[in-house]
């Protein structure tokens, strides 16, 4: 099995590419994201490979994160999800906003996706929440906190502030997403009003 494929871009389509190792060509479909972080052809670069293999045919998923990769073989685990959706929500939302979306139970947001119905948005959300995979120790304090606060269980201050920012116009997935993101570094006994200040600083950057 395949793992990891390191060599030169031979040529970009539409939804793959073409990766030279030492004079063997793999093709490679991807994300459009993905797809659109690769360097230009003739360069070297790296994508992490899923082997998908079925009686009929023999595929390559590259990916250009380890965590793209774990999104990727979590959403497949979701009925009515296929390789070909799988692509389509990594190409729509950044991994951290999949993560987002899960721990709000935001199904609109997962929706966005070409190919993905509400009921199918639905399952996704539901079947997934609490898998997040783990991608460090920031981020993992950031999906706790958003799960904290879809279940209305965060603390006052960060409750308050997020429902400060959704009253400016900032969407909840929006405001806890950046909230999360300051908590994680500055700590969860910060005052409602610098929680704000610092929210929309954030959100502004």
């Amino acid at each position: 099995m395949i793992g990891k494929l390191k060599g030169l871009v031979e040529a970009l389509e539409d939804d793959s590419v073409l990766i030279d190792v030492n004079g063997v060509c793999y093709v490679c479909h991807c994300s459009g994201r993905t797809l659109g972080n690769l360097p230009s052809v003739g360069e070297a670069t790296t994508l992490f490979i899923e082997t998908y293999v079925r009686e009929d045919q023999l595929k390559l998923f590259g990916f250009g994160t380890q965590s793209e990769k774990q999104w990727f073989l979590l959403l497949m685990k979701v009925q009515g999800v296929g390789a070909k959706v799988a692509l389509a929500i990594l190409s729509t939302l950044t991994v951290s906003e999949i993560s987002s979306a899960i721990a709000l139970q935001d199904k609109v947001m997962v929706g966005r996706a070409p190919g993905v119905g509400p009921k199918v948005a639905q399952r996704i959300v539901t079947e997934l929440k609490g898998k997040i995979p783990a991608m460090g120790a920031v981020d993992a304090g950031v999906q706790g906190l958003q799960e904290a606060i879809g279940e209305g269980v965060a603390t006052s201050n960060v409750a308050d502030a997020v429902s400060a920012l959704t009253n400016l116009g900032y969407s909840q997935m929006q405001a806890s997403s950046a909230l999360a993101r300051i908590v994680a570094k500055e700590g969860d006994d910060v005052s409602t009003e610098k929680l704000i200040r610092m929210g929309l600083k954030e959100l502004s950057s």
